[in-house]
């Protein structure tokens, strides 16, 4: 079973565009919402304080003339999860809406679409200090020994999730103590939510001209300085496990900074590598979505005469 944050109140009709990493919807939200919309960012790094490089977070001038939301809201130490996304996501859909404009989601952050398309799993709370509880332990005892505790109790999620990923690690062991079932049990819907009208457009290009695209990508990062970004964070107190430096364009670096392991070329390559193996990730669950009308980015009037149909039909 699984639920909104609303108690099922509908929502007004929304538009979701995604697609993967270096598709081209940053300039094509412009030219198809500047007076009509305003954006909901579905990604799970822009919502991060001083990670503008690295996460492709588009230029403050571009901001001003198309208006997102759920960008630069939070500290890189806070922790950002699909439920959070999607009760967020809620509040701007209705704030949006109020103000006579368009809400669209846009992004490439799969599970955000996901919860948010089909509903939130129905987790029970747990107990106040369980968290803090699995914290002291993570750092007297490690990642490794949770992970392997968490293979014992829940194997299904320990699969999917390695040793690093620290704070998904803690959250799983906190539901199965405090809840008495593991994480994987608690399975979001199978089957849209039924107070939601959307449009699903799905943004893609061939893999060679994908992959050249995120390789052209992370070589502009660096000539933009993605290198002293991440460097100005280290110096500033940042961690390998904050939330926001786990991110690719961040996580890369840190054996370069700390132990001088590996030579700069190395990490710009590992973050090309790292991003093209997202982008078949995320086409691949994107393609699992019913309903998606799939475009070339550069399909301009086949992209315009569905939104003004969908558009049509709501006013």
């Amino acid at each position: 079973m699984s639920t909104n944050t609303r108690n099922n109140a509908p929502l007004p009709p929304v538009i979701c565009l995604f697609g993967p990493t270096a598709v081209g919807k940053t300039d094509l939200l412009e030219e198809l919402f500047s007076t009509s919309g305003e954006i909901i960012s579905a990604d799970s790094m822009q919502v991060y304080r001083q990670l503008d490089i690295g996460s492709a977070k588009p230029e403050p001038s571009y901001l001003q003339r198309m208006p997102h939301h759920l960008i630069n809201i939070l500290d890189y130490k806070e922790q950002f999860n699909a439920g959070d996304f999607v009760r967020r996501a809620e509040e701007c859909i209705l704030d949006i809406h109020s103000r006579g404009k368009l809400p669209v989601i846009s992004g490439g952050t799969a599970f955000y679409f996901r919860n948010f398309l089909y509903g939130l799993p129905d987790i029970p709370p747990v107990p106040e200090g369980l968290r803090d509880e699995l914290n002291l332990r993570l750092e007297k005892e490690g990642p490794q020994a949770l992970h392997r505790e968490l293979e014992t109790v829940d194997p299904e999620t320990a699969q999917r999730l390695e040793p690093a990923d620290r704070a998904r690690i803690v959250r799983a062991l906190e539901v199965f103590k405090g809840c008495g079932k593991p994480l994987s049990s608690y399975k979001a819907g199978t089957s849209p939510r039924e107070d939601l009208e959307y449009l699903l457009i799905g943004l893609e290009r061939p893999r060679v001209e994908l992959y050249e695209r995120i390789n052209l990508r992370v070589d502009i990062m660096f000539n933009q300085g993605l290198y002293k970004e991440v460097k100005d964070l280290f110096t500033g107190g940042a961690k390998e496990d904050d939330p926001g430096m786990k991110g690719i364009g961040y996580s890369e670096f840190f054996p370069f900074l700390k132990e001088g392991c590996m030579i700069l070329a190395d990490v710009k390559s590992r973050i090309q590598q790292n991003s093209r193996r997202y982008a078949k990730r995320q086409m691949t669950f994107f393609r699992s979505l019913p309903e998606v009308n799939w475009f070339h980015p550069e399909d301009m009037e086949g992209l315009g005469e569905m939104i003004n149909n969908f558009t049509k039909k709501r006013s």
